[in-house]
């Protein structure tokens, strides 16, 4: 079995004054790689991409993701190849199509998603690598970086989708996919079957993770950070679990996502979530990785996540140290 490299989420909500003592204990007590999310109305992904770059010695930091319609690709290059070049092989970018419904209230809707992404994902790669863009889809005619702006290590730019359009559309022109949590093996499995890709991909596996002695207090701790599975945009990554029409059921009988998370079968959590003992979630990611997540992103669940962080790595839970592996990326589109 195969162990993915583990890296942790920055919390969209932490306290401003958290952000950096965060990145720097993630950094600190080794995991390979550190995501900073941009989910509208929080904080900007490439700002704080720099600022945990600048603040960390060597995790690998992913952005996952920047929602392309809402930057011009030849800014957003800017921006993917400066921190390519200030920190080079410590940066990958994650992109999509955002939610639908943050996307159309700041007027950033395209009128064909998958089409735009897809060029858009391409001409990013393009820039970055030194080429020129030509393309009628984005409005881009004759765009390059200039000489002594193009990175010497080309960041990988992955998607983060979670639809089969948008997976076919990043097995065809991404070098990755993030999948958003919660990541089961069967929701990898399936997503790489519809990803399809040529050659090498890079999956990262988002997932809310709780690391205990006690398997009940794991999994309660984990618990409220499922709330949102129950709604239509997460049906995908239910797939192939045999709980998944009774937990439709559990959510239309319930009052609220609150009462709905409360509501979880103990055994739908242990699927769900990365939470348990550390012989539990050791065995976890090692599932993840047999069948081929490359990395895994722990979403830290409780009320004071630095301690989550020093919980994790303190009973051992899949963290390695440095690997030398790349990482990548919050939010996904919705299905497509």
């Amino acid at each position: 079995m195969t162990t993915p490299a583990v890296g942790v989420l920055l919390p969209r909500d932490l306290p401003a004054d958290q952000v950096l003592p965060f990145a720097r204990r993630a950094d600190a007590l080794g995991f390979d790689e550190l995501w900073v999310v941009e989910d509208l109305g929080f904080r900007g992904g490439v700002a704080q991409a720099a600022a945990v770059l600048a603040a960390t010695d060597r995790v690998h930091v992913g952005i996952g993701i920047l929602p392309a319609a809402v930057r011009n690709v030849a800014f957003a290059a800017m921006e993917a190849a400066t921190l390519a070049q200030l920190f080079p092989g410590r940066v990958t970018f994650g992109i999509g199509h955002g939610m639908p419904g943050w996307m159309r209230a700041v007027g950033a809707w395209p009128d064909r998603p998958l089409t735009f992404l897809g060029a858009y994902t391409q001409a990013l790669r393009t820039l970055l690598r030194g080429g020129t863009v030509h393309d009628d889809e984005l409005g881009v005619t004759g765009v390059a970086l200039e000489k002594s702006s193009v990175p010497d290590v080309v960041p990988e730019v992955l998607l983060g989708v979670r639809g089969p359009r948008s997976l076919a559309v990043a097995g065809r022109v991404a070098d990755g996919t993030i999948l958003a949590e919660p990541t089961t093996p069967q929701y990898v499995s399936g997503a790489l079957a519809q990803i399809a890709a040529p050659g090498p991909h890079r999956v990262v596996a988002y997932g809310v993770a709780a690391v205990d002695d006690d398997e009940s207090a794991a999994l309660a701790a984990a618990r409220p950070g499922l709330m949102w599975i129950g709604e239509p945009d997460w049906a995908p990554h239910l797939v192939g679990l045999p709980f998944a029409d009774d937990l439709a059921r559990l959510r239309a009988s319930s009052a609220d996502a609150h009462a709905f998370a409360a509501a979880l079968p103990d055994e739908w959590v242990a699927e769900l979530a990365l939470a348990g003992t550390p012989e539990q979630v050791r065995a976890r990611l090692a599932a993840l990785g047999t069948v081929g997540a490359t990395s895994v992103g722990l979403t830290p669940v409780g009320p004071d996540p630095v301690a989550a962080l020093d919980q994790a790595r303190a009973r051992g839970a899949g963290v390695t140290g440095p690997t030398g592996v790349p990482g990548a990326t919050g939010a996904t589109d919705g299905p497509r």
